[in-house]
């Protein structure tokens, strides 16, 4: 049956190799179910009720996105709301709040009109085959370059947001800005206060997991990330216990494991505002929803590509196969995510670390979706592997992924500048969108500039000048 469905043999895999891949992506990506529901709910500010519902819908639509593209597209890349997307979402529902008096439940409904008219638009264009022409518009050069920059950008979440540290001094503190980042340790002690012995186990947890798996892959270790994974949990769960005198399964004893399904019922599913809109303004939602549209599509398109070509998923001209079917289960997630009660759902560039364990087929998107599914009666489960586990694949992964760059011509301007620029775009704006937005206006300019305008196709005009609108021009 899941020869037939996801077609190993042809892909050069097998089901015990896809299901691990798929363990690993869940894993990196199990951070979402916790810490998407604290952004959307501005930390507590909507209640534990709406907490409990955009924690519902977060397992629910990244389960079905991922489902989706297990099935429609046979590619191993799991879905989950966007970070960035979630953050810019949490902002717009508090700016609706200031603007119109809401109650921040009510804010909230309206704002996820925003997010189903996206997914909506996104089906449309989908189907029409236009996302597609955008993909193909994007320069060789550039695209060559998307991979390394989002490689840059994993080991920068592993060194930085993924596992920041707080304490009563303030935070987060980051591993490389503000442990290796300090002029010496006793500044970096003296700033951290007691989060600085957390910041020492964190990073000692993470080098030693990294360290595990680059061995274990050196002598081609089936599931050397997943297995590195958890060596550095152990370790970090072993220092929490005698260094911070601190139980790490002291979640789990006193966690809840039954679905708040009458919380979600009454909160979320189903539950779009839709004359609520009508107090934003229509030019503010045009702009949102355009706004919505560009950070995504070109957020998806960039993991997909990037990540594809990691994995020599990608044809002769640099287009991959069942591109169209990948596009369409973004669309679908977020549209299912609007209407259970979350932000747009999108492709995770996380799913990285079970391609590099060799997934290769539906089989490990499917993995994941049902992991992320279980996720509803187990979360406080998956919510005590460690940050600094996780951190240890996505180094790992983004390191991988440099690799890229021998296929870039150095000679070539066109070629080099977009790509300097992505690599250093990408890690610091948090955007893959950004990053790649960034990289298409340089290309243009730079072949304008050099008498080589012809070269440039009228869509990648159009997607350049689209950029340089949004950057520059204050529309709301």
């Amino acid at each position: 049956m899941l020869e037939k469905w996801f077609h190993l043999k042809e892909n050069g895999t097998n089901a015990r190799i896809e299901i691990v891949a798929g363990l690993t992506t869940f894993m990196t990506m199990a951070y979402i179910i916790a810490l998407n529901p604290n952004l959307l709910t501005n930390f507590g500010e909507g209640g534990q009720e709406l907490w409990n519902g955009i924690f519902l819908a977060t397992c629910i639509a990244s389960a079905i996105g991922t489902f989706c593209m297990a099935f429609l597209a046979n590619k191993p890349f799991a879905m989950a709301p966007g970070m960035g997307l979630n953050s810019f979402f949490a902002i717009v529902v508090s700016n609706i709040v200031a603007i119109t008096g809401m109650t921040y439940l009510d804010a909230f409904r309206s704002a996820l009109v925003i997010i189903f008219v996206e997914g909506v638009v996104f089906v449309l264009l989908t189907v029409v085959n236009i996302r597609e022409k955008i993909v193909d518009a994007i320069p060789l050069g550039v695209r060559l370059g998307i991979g390394p920059a989002i490689g840059i950008m994993l080991m920068n979440i592993g060194f930085g947001s993924n596992a920041g540290v707080y304490s009563e001094t303030g935070g987060p503190f980051y591993a490389m800005r503000d442990f290796f980042g300090s002029l010496t340790a006793a500044y970096a002690r003296d700033t951290m206060g007691s989060g600085y012995i957390v910041m020492v186990v964190t990073i000692i947890t993470t080098l030693i997991g990294l360290f595990v798996i680059v061995a274990l892959a050196h002598r081609k270790v089936k599931g050397a990330v997943l297995i590195g994974m958890l060596v550095a949990s152990v370790i970090y769960w072993i220092f929490e216990a005698i260094v911070l005198k601190v139980n790490p399964f002291a979640s789990v004893t006193a966690a809840e494991f039954i679905p708040p399904f009458p919380d979600m019922a009454q909160t979320t599913l189903f539950n779009l505002a839709f004359p609520g809109i009508v107090e934003i303004g229509w030019f503010t939602i045009v702009t949102l929803v355009i706004t919505f549209c560009i950070i995504d599509m070109f957020d998806t398109i960039g993991t997909l590509v990037g990540t594809a070509s990691r994995a020599n998923m990608l044809d002769q001209n640099g287009k991959m196969p069942q591109l169209k079917e990948a596009l369409l289960s973004d669309a679908v997630g977020t549209v299912v995510g609007s209407v259970s009660g979350t932000s747009t759902v999108t492709t995770f560039v996380e799913s990285a670390s079970g391609v590099e364990e060799g997934g290769r087929t539906g089989l490990t998107a499917l993995t994941a979706g049902i992991l992320f599914l279980l996720c509803i009666f187990i979360a406080p489960i998956a919510a005590i592997v460690p940050a600094a586990a996780t951190s240890s694949a996505l180094i790992y992964v983004g390191i991988l992924m440099l690799a890229n760059l021998k296929k870039v011509n150095f000679e070539d301007p066109a070629q080099l500048l977009p790509v300097a620029v992505m690599l250093l775009a990408m890690p610091i704006s948090g955007s893959i969108g950004h990053g790649i937005g960034l990289a298409l206006i340089c290309y243009t300019i730079i072949k304008v500039s050099t008498g080589r305008a012809r070269d440039v196709s009228l869509l990648t005009y159009i997607l350049a000048l689209i950029f340089i609108l949004k950057f520059f021009l204050p529309l709301s």
